[in-house]
């Protein structure tokens, strides 16, 4: 395989970073905007020809390095590829779902002044997803790491004259800090023992480090594989957003709809879940680190899916959609399905993307509207928007036939098989997850594209007041909807929107149908992988799985007798009765579950733990340290004090010389008799 060519699978996108970023007010925004696509269509040929020489070509994995960055003590740092089938698979997802940002963003952002700036940041954060998908050692993955979350925070907080956006930005910042704290332990545990940051030989060492310990105190000892990983982990779950890390993926929404699809679906909350695939040699040899994952992503995917219910912001909605997915996939990891995580991450990077233009679309048609308690009726002035979206919502609830379909349920039959701890909590919350998924889901699509026009009646509907008290009022409360600059629903017809945006709708809309069937026997139960991802005999539920596998037609006509595809009707129903044929029963639904809700509303409390707890103890801390530590022992004690003790026994001396000399005579005849009384005493 040509390194030339893989080295310009990102660095295509890094160049038109630079032009548009450093250039844009001399080349303009149309040059901008042709500069950055042209970038990033080039890298996505090139992937998908790297993905085709991979595993059609049967051209073998290419592990090399670029140029040694630094050796310090003996360990080499180099800048290098590992592009294997893991590696072009993500490579093809990342620049694909990429290329379909940036067409949609020319309509999006097309009246925004900082359009080349934005066009420079989605491009960067491209070449920095790449870098991270492609690196061959710990070094370079850092490297890919870090810029992800530096970009993220620029695009989060791009309309940086709002507070709320800088606000969200700083918390997905420091949020992802405490995560990348792990992350740099565990990176450092896997150098101290290989003395490497390879990761071919990290994963060498990985059954000698199965057998190690780590002393942590004079009586216990933890096994340093499982430590390792554990702190890996931690990472991930920063970056992917699984609890307690999640708090900062739903406030990262205040950044521009393109960058919310972005980073949701082919970048950064998909990097962690690609590093534990990529990390397999590792946590195969460790039980404990699987069992942790497994329980973390159960949580994630079945509790955060529930705040999708009580949120009233079209993209939020979407945004919790997200956090339990991501869930789903960490679970998969969890009970060693490696490649139904990897699988199911590159069908939801689809029809996500597809979910989130939508969104923006929709946010177009009404004019920067996002509370879906102002819209409904839409779908006959949307009706691209509206198709695109029910594919979307389709294929997110796991309907049969559609790419979620294969994915989702892959990951609950392998849940469902696993004997790991913690495998029977894990089944049934990725189990009810699927009711939970599709009540949210077809929620957002009953109250925005039908039943009644309220976005005429935006200001009732708000307040919960007319004939559709039972929609307007539901879970009202929730979250304050967040609009993005200018307009205001009521102002003008709502309209479909321009050909711009709803061609990459249309463009995700068709993998979102066709990804998974044409891909699942390959990818999923056959042999795609080969040796990206390890797994050890004794946990290949996968492959006990693929052995039963009928087809793909054949296992979406039984899926229509699963218990899974009944859940989702059983939410679909639900929606249906409470949000659009007797909207009284969600109000009431509402007053008998009100702990329930106050519960869901205020997000399980973690936001407030978060400022009244760790924030307010870490500035206690902060404050005590100042006070106490800073002016009160360095600058009060040791330095003030220190003067004032000198000064004060100066002032003492300075009595004893007082110039005058019978003083003089008087202390010296003292002094002698003193010496006279000492020899006397002593003969």
């Amino acid at each position: 395989m040509n390194p030339h060519v893989l080295l310009a699978v990102p660095l295509l996108p890094l160049v038109a970073a630079l032009i548009a970023g450093l250039g844009g007010r001399f080349i303009g925004r149309t040059a901008a905007h042709v500069v950055c696509i042209a970038g990033v269509a080039v890298s996505c040929y090139l992937s998908c020809g790297v993905l085709r020489a991979i595993y059609w070509d049967g051209v073998p994995a290419y592990d090399g390095t670029v140029y040694e960055w630094l050796i310090s003590d003996g360990m080499s740092m180099p800048v290098g590829f590992l592009v294997d089938r893991l590696t072009a698979l993500m490579m093809v997802v990342v620049s694909f779902v990429s290329l379909c940002v940036h067409v949609y963003t020319i309509g999006y952002m097309r009246d925004d002044p900082g359009y080349t700036r934005f066009f420079s940041y989605i491009s960067l954060f491209t070449f920095s997803m790449l870098m991270l998908v492609m690196a061959n050692n710990f070094m370079q993955l850092f490297f890919g790491w870090e810029a992800v979350g530096v970009v993220s925070y620029l695009l989060i907080g791009f309309w940086y004259t709002r507070p709320s956006a800088i606000f969200a930005n700083l918390k997905a910042f420091i949020v992802n800090r405490i995560g990348d704290f792990g992350f740099v332990l565990g990176i450092a545990a896997l150098a101290y023992f290989t003395n490497s940051v390879h990761y071919a030989e990290a994963f060498a060492a990985a059954p000698r480090m199965a057998q190690a310990l780590v002393p942590l105190s004079s009586t216990w000892s933890v096994n340093a594989l499982t430590l390792a990983c554990v702190c890996l982990f931690v990472g991930a779950m920063g970056k992917s957003a699984q609890v307690p890390l999640h708090v900062w993926l739903p406030d990262s929404m205040e950044g521009p709809t393109p960058i919310s699809a972005l980073i949701h679906a082919a970048t950064m909350v998909t990097a962690g879940i690609f590093m534990v695939a990529r990390m397999s040699p590792l946590f195969e040899y460790s039980e404990g680190a699987l069992s942790f994952v497994l329980v973390i992503g159960a949580t994630t995917a079945f509790f955060m899916g529930l705040l999708g219910v009580v949120n009233n912001d079209i993209k939020r909605v979407i945004a919790y959609s997200t956090l339990s997915q991501l869930g789903y996939m960490t679970v998969a990891l969890g009970v060693s399905a490696y490649g139904a995580g990897m699988f199911h991450l590159m069908t939801h990077a689809f029809f996500k993307a597809l979910l989130f233009l939508a969104a923006g679309s929709v946010i177009i048609g009404m004019h920067h509207e996002q509370d879906m308690r102002r819209m409904g009726g839409l779908a006959k002035y949307m009706p691209i928007t509206a198709v695109t979206c029910w594919i979307g919502a389709l294929a997110l609830i796991g309907t049969p036939f559609f790419s979620g379909f294969y994915s989702k349920d892959a990951i609950i039959e392998a849940v469902g098989a696993s004997q790991r701890f913690g495998a029977g909590y894990a089944y049934w919350c990725v189990l009810c997850g699927v009711f939970v998924t599709a009540l949210y889901t077809f929620r957002m699509l009953f109250l925005t594209f039908h039943g009644p026009e309220r976005f005429r009646h935006a200001q009732g509907a708000a307040h919960g007041e007319g004939a559709h008290g039972g929609v307007a009022s539901v879970a009202e409360g929730s979250a304050e909807s967040h609009h993005e600059p200018d307009g205001h629903a009521g102002a003008h017809e709502p309209h479909e929107s321009p050909l711009v945006v709803t061609l990459p709708l249309i463009a995700l809309a068709i993998p979102s149908v066709l990804i998974g069937a044409l891909t699942v026997a390959p990818v999923l139960y056959g042999s795609y992988f080969g040796r990206s991802i390890f797994v050890l005999p004794g946990n290949n539920v996968l492959g006990r799985l693929g052995e039963e596998f009928p087809g793909a037609a054949a296992a979406g006509v039984h899926g229509f007798l699963s218990l899974p595809f009944w859940f989702a009707l059983a939410g679909v129903i639900t929606a249906w009765v409470c949000f659009l044929w007797r909207p009284s029963l969600a109000d009431m639904a509402a007053a008998r579950l009100r702990v329930l809700r106050t519960l869901l509303t205020h997000k399980y409390y973690f936001d407030w733990f978060n400022e009244h707890v760790v924030a307010a103890l870490t500035r206690g801390i902060g404050i005590a340290l100042w006070k106490g530590g800073d002016q009160g022992l360095i600058d009060g004690a040791l330095v003030d004090g220190t003067a004032a003790g000198i000064g004060w026994f100066g002032g003492v001396v300075r009595r004893v010389q007082s110039g005058y000399l019978y003083s003089y005579a008087f202390w010296m005849m003292i002094g002698l008799a003193l010496l006279l009384g000492w020899f006397l005493a002593h003969l």
